[in-house]
């Protein structure tokens, strides 16, 4: 049985992570543009995984303006290489400019403008450490795309999973509601993924490929 919780321990884990102040721009950035970036602790926990896996080759769905990018950087190899993908050029040209202002070089760094699942879909096999979906769009064949690019014991991270409670709520039928359920149903239910679903930021899925 659970115990009783005491404090606002979403508030405490929300303030853990101390961010650069390239983040901290970057977070600001995305306010004014409306991009969909990760909580901090979401942040901290990609930054975390980076470095886990010991990430060299990183592809992220939804870039926003820079945020995740600049965690993956901090926990990733020195030599990590990023693949960030987003529908919007303005927040390409976002992440761009911070992770010049923060010394990243441009041979780290590989910023795609459109359709994710096309873009995805030339991707190549067993080739990358970690992936970050942060988009409902073609989640489910986003999360199912991600098996074939990752190496063995590489990691998926799903940011927003649970959109802040709204999977959870058996009343909610929207159709990016549903993506959400069904990409995380299938995950669970894949004896080749080891997965977690964690209840930070809007909920965080992360999953490891171990066959």
């Amino acid at each position: 049985m659970m115990n009783s919780s005491r404090g606002d321990q979403v508030s405490f884990a929300e303030n853990y992570p101390h961010e650069d102040i390239f983040m901290q721009q970057a977070r600001k950035n995305g306010v004014e543009l409306g991009a969909l970036d990760p909580s901090p602790a979401v942040g901290a926990l990609i930054g975390f995984m980076a470095r886990t896996v010991n990430a060299q080759s990183i592809v992220e769905i939804g870039t926003g303006s820079g945020v995740s990018g600049l965690w993956a950087f901090h926990g990733a190899n020195p030599d990590s290489t990023l693949t960030s993908i987003d529908s919007e050029r303005e927040h390409l040209g976002s992440a761009r400019s911070i992770f010049d202002e923060a010394g990243i070089s441009a041979q780290r760094f590989r910023l795609i403008s459109g359709h994710a699942i096309e873009i995805v879909g030339k991707l190549a096999d067993h080739n990358y450490d970690l992936i970050i979906l942060r988009s409902p769009e073609d989640l489910f064949d986003l999360s199912q795309e991600s098996f074939r690019l990752l190496k063995i014991n590489g990691a998926l991270i799903i940011d927003n999973a649970m959109d802040g409670g709204r999977v959870a709520d058996p009343t909610q039928r929207d159709f990016a509601t549903i993506a959400r359920r069904d990409a995380i149903k299938a995950i669970k239910e894949d004896l080749r993924w080891s997965s977690a679903l964690l209840p930070v930021g809007g909920g965080v899925l992360v999953a490891t490929k171990i066959a």
